[in-house]
């Protein structure tokens, strides 16, 4: 069920009435109260990801029930809670690698060698969400094995916490220690919350209907055959990818944070304006969040991080501690690459970040910007326009992620490289309208429109956030969303599904 879907705009109303009506109004009373109303979280999530293919529910519904047998037998177990730990672990990515990866490595190995594939791959569908639910899994079993939570005998609370629906299909990666606790205390409807998540839904359908997907009719166009357009066109395309990707997965980011509000639920926040960073390493701290401090926590610190232990023993410490933070950080964006899909694109594009983010790491300017751009240093106040050296760091910065987006956005490595050559041809200075003026006009306005209110509400979770503050009149800002809602029917482009359910 796609959020931007006229069944979602049925489903959604239906499941908050009942949510709040029937599970907290009339069974107040009832200390069953948050037990029923966490089973109903469940049945409404399995009904939202089995819309897809129910068969997908019988994956979630193991994953789910082995999580949480593995959490109790850590802490029971002194002994083997680390052998349960990888046991749970090593079946976790079992199943993740013979949905998602089995049929890559497999066929590659055979082209290798010269051997025929046929009767080797199997024919399967990748669930939808499925990276997403099982590093939510993973994340459990390890916080249990690490202490940082208590095991939960609440098989119900655990469930709905692994089935969300609104995070369950393309994030936020929720951590246990910060969304399970919340299925086990009493939620409370809280007026401001879900006006404000409801604000939050609007930004993120606008995101992703008026500027996703109408720069996917132009994007999908010229990647289907780079060579027949110009360098300026193709450069047109990249560009219009990037506002797409972006648009389109924190779209659907604030569109899973704002529903979860209705409900009582708080997530984490999954972008923080990206392209407004002055370098990689910011870029990485601002986007996707919550998969990148996934392999931060649980993948990177555990290697040694950027402080990595050396032996006494060792001739030369500096230059092994500097192998050992290069072998880390190669490691993490190898993996971040290889977690997006079973393609050779998607491990040149780690790559390709691996090697723009190791000589920040190794100078020890990674942590360089960690403040908002355009911060007043005297009083930290954010400046209304940035200087021209944060403005031409931010460019160089957008320049260099777009030209990772061309790897990323391939199908194959054949195309990448035929797409760079068509870009740095002499047609690049071709200049062309790409479609038709309305067209142009009809991506214009809404891309204006979405960099100025990320600019002035970067410091918020997401960028209408300060509405309430900025128009305090009430009926102001219902005039403000119907507006929004219209504007959203008018720029409506093709409805597709988000990019990130095939990850």
């Amino acid at each position: 069920m796609l959020f931007n879907s006229f069944e979602y705009m049925i489903f959604l109303p239906i499941v908050f009435l009942l949510y709040w009506f029937v599970f907290d109004y009339l069974l107040k009373k009832s200390f069953l109260q948050l037990q029923l109303q966490n089973v109903f979280v469940v049945a409404a999530s399995y009904v939202f990801y089995g819309w897809w293919d129910w068969r997908f529910l019988l994956l979630i519904v193991f994953t789910s029930l082995t999580s949480w047998f593995s959490g109790l037998l850590i802490r029971r177990s002194v002994h083997h809670s680390r052998l349960w730990l990888w046991c749970n672990v090593a079946l976790n990515l079992g199943i993740l690698a013979l949905f998602k990866y089995y049929n890559f490595f497999v066929s590659e190995f055979c082209r290798l060698f010269g051997l025929s594939a046929d009767g080797m791959v199997i024919g399967v569908l990748l669930p939808v969400g499925i990276s997403f639910y099982t590093f939510q899994a993973l994340s459990y079993s390890i916080d249990v094995y690490k202490h940082k939570i208590e095991p939960t005998h609440d098989i119900v609370a655990f469930f709905a916490y692994i089935s969300f629906f609104p995070q369950l299909v393309a994030g936020p990666i929720e951590r246990s220690t910060n969304l399970l606790p919340q299925f086990t205390r009493k939620r409370v409807f809280d007026y401001k919350v879900a006006t404000d998540g409801m604000w939050q839904i609007l930004w993120g359908l606008f995101k992703k209907i008026v500027i996703a997907d109408n720069c996917a009719v132009f994007v999908d166009s010229v990647w289907a055959a780079p060579q027949a357009y110009t360098g300026s066109l193709v450069l047109w395309a990249a560009v219009l990818f990037a506002l797409q990707i972006y648009c389109d997965f924190s779209g659907y980011s604030d569109i899973a944070i704002g529903t979860a509000k209705l409900f009582g639920i708080s997530l984490k926040q999954n972008f923080a304006t990206p392209y407004f960073s002055r370098d990689v390493a910011e870029f990485w701290r601002r986007w996707h969040i919550s998969l990148t401090t996934w392999f931060r926590d649980y993948v990177y610190i555990p290697l040694g991080g950027s402080r990595p232990e050396v032996s006494p023993q060792s001739k030369r410490p500096e230059l092994h501690k500097k192998l050992i933070i290069l072998r880390n950080t190669l490691v993490i964006f190898l993996l971040s690459g290889l977690w997006h899909g079973a393609n050779w694109t998607f491990l040149l594009w780690g790559l390709y970040h691996a090697l723009l983010f190791i000589p920040l790491i190794l100078m020890g300017k990674n942590r360089k910007y960690t403040n908002l751009v355009a911060t007043q240093s005297d009083n930290g106040q954010l400046r209304f326009l940035p200087t021209w050296k944060e403005l031409g760091q931010m460019a160089l910065t957008f320049g260099l992620i777009v030209f990772g987006w061309i790897i990323f956005r391939s199908p194959d490595i054949h195309t990448a490289g035929v797409f760079v050559q068509t870009l740095f041809s002499e047609s690049l200075f071709v200049f062309r309208i790409p479609i038709d003026k309305y067209y142009c006009l009809r991506l214009f306005v809404p891309v204006v429109i979405m960099f100025v209110a990320e600019w002035l509400g970067r410091n918020k979770q997401y960028a209408l956030q300060n509405i309430a503050q900025i128009l305090p009149n009430r009926w102001v800002r219902i005039t403000i969303y119907a507006l929004a809602l219209v504007l959203v029917l008018i720029f409506r482009g093709k409805t597709a599904e988000f990019i990130y359910f095939q990850f």
